[in-house]
């Protein structure tokens, strides 16, 4: 069977480190808000999916509502509300993946404008940075550690436009105080635009808007979507202006998602709040018996007491989500054994879904960081990041613990 590997085992289960919490009303409003039965023609508890392209008008120039869906769609505009609703903001636009997303607030810059981007990111968006943004958009980006506020006010320049970090970080799960960079950033000029990559968190646990951040990004399809199944992103923010840059950028550029997509991804909303506090349970039991473990170097999990910004962390979380970096006592040898021992976890990237997942990001999501970047930010051969799901808990933990004992036979 399956899980015939299975066997018994002491297993760990810690009590988090503190009590979890969340913001007031999140499940509720996750439930309800953008869903009012009372915009449908039938009353639907459920919003419907418009998979129409286009739409009548009574008059010629006077449409009801939308006059094409690439400009907007009802199904749409139920996520947006929701989204937007879940990060205590005003508006919401949503974009065919994360990185279209990503693309579309950066081209809030104009030809010479400056960009001081966190060192450690997401593949995906260093690589657009710096493969298209500053060779073929005439943009400049300097990276920095932004762990350290002083970083930022050594890097900042008289054409500094924008801030960009993660929080945590991709894969290396550094914490950023959003507040004291964004104080930072104001200080310096006003104008800067402070943008958050809140996908490793996800609204449940982090607001960055409430912390002074000017936009929040999402690759939805992570934890807000949550099954593994939709490629979207937003960008959500308090600033009119910068909304009606979004819908443009929707509009113009035409990056948007189908009506399917939006309504899985609004039916994924429904749990988040449910979804995230078992992530939470799992990923810190994960994290504790990885740190006990002898055959592993390091941990890096904001929850725990050992992380180098857990004091950050506590200060404007309201707790952490499942994903969880180590290294290995070992190479690239030990990793790739490690890897493809594994049976409950998925060898596979992405993250965020309820199944479990495991990476090496050196050759895999991070693969397109120079090598000598990665060297120098410590994204090693023997760098393993995971995704914990919500299955049982006990079965984790065994597989990882079976497939540590093949990968590192001796201690």
């Amino acid at each position: 069977m399956y899980f015939r590997f299975i066997r018994k085992f002491v297993f760990y289960r810690p009590e988090l480190s503190r009590r979890m919490s969340t913001f007031p009303h999140f499940g509720t409003a996750a439930i309800h808000v953008g869903q009012e039965p009372e915009q449908w023609d039938m009353n639907q508890v459920v919003p419907p999916i418009s998979m129409s392209s286009t739409y009548k008008q009574d008059n010629p120039g006077e449409p009801k509502g939308h006059d094409y869906s690439r400009a907007g769609n009802p199904t749409r505009d139920v996520l947006q509300k929701n989204l937007a609703a879940l990060e205590d903001a005003k508006h919401c636009q949503v974009f065919s993946s994360g990185l279209a997303a990503t693309s579309a607030i950066i081209n809030l810059l104009k030809t010479g404008d400056h960009i001081v981007c966190s060192d450690d990111v997401y593949g995906g968006t260093q690589r657009y940075i710096r493969r298209v943004a500053v060779p073929n958009h005439g943009l400049e980006v300097d990276s920095v550690d932004l762990t350290d506020v002083k970083n930022l006010e050594t890097a900042i320049k008289p054409n500094t436009k924008m801030v960009w970090f993660e929080s945590p970080s991709n894969p290396l799960l550094k914490v950023v105080d959003i507040a004291a960079i964004v104080q930072v950033a104001k200080k310096a000029n006003p104008e800067i635009v402070v943008v958050v990559d809140n996908t490793f968190m996800s609204p449940y646990f982090q607001r960055p808007i409430s912390l002074g951040a000017d936009v929040v990004v999402h690759s939805i399809t992570k934890y807000i979507n949550g099954h593994s199944d939709v490629v979207m992103g937003a960008v959500i923010t308090d600033n009119d202006e910068f909304q009606q840059h979004l819908f443009f950028m929707q509009l113009a550029v035409g990056a948007v998602p189908s009506p399917f997509d939006c309504f899985l991804v609004n039916r994924g909303l429904k749990t988040l709040h449910i979804r995230m506090r078992a992530h939470y349970e799992n990923a810190m039991a994960v994290a504790k018996y990885l740190e006990a473990n002898d055959r592993i170097e390091s941990v890096l999990y904001p929850a725990l007491e050992s992380h180098p910004q857990h004091e950050v962390h506590l200060k404007q979380t309201k707790g952490m989500s499942g994903m969880i970096s180590f290294y290995l006592k070992g190479e690239l040898k030990e990793s790739r054994a490690f890897l493809s021992a594994l049976k409950v976890f998925t060898l596979a990237e992405s993250l965020g879904g309820y199944e479990s997942l495991a990476e090496l990001p050196a050759i895999m999501t991070h693969a397109s960081v120079p090598a000598e970047t990665r060297e120098v930010l410590g994204i090693t051969d023997n760098l393993i990041r995971i995704s914990v799901g919500i299955e049982d808990l006990d079965d984790l933990i065994a597989d990882l613990d079976q497939a540590l004992k093949i990968a590192i036979p001796k201690v």
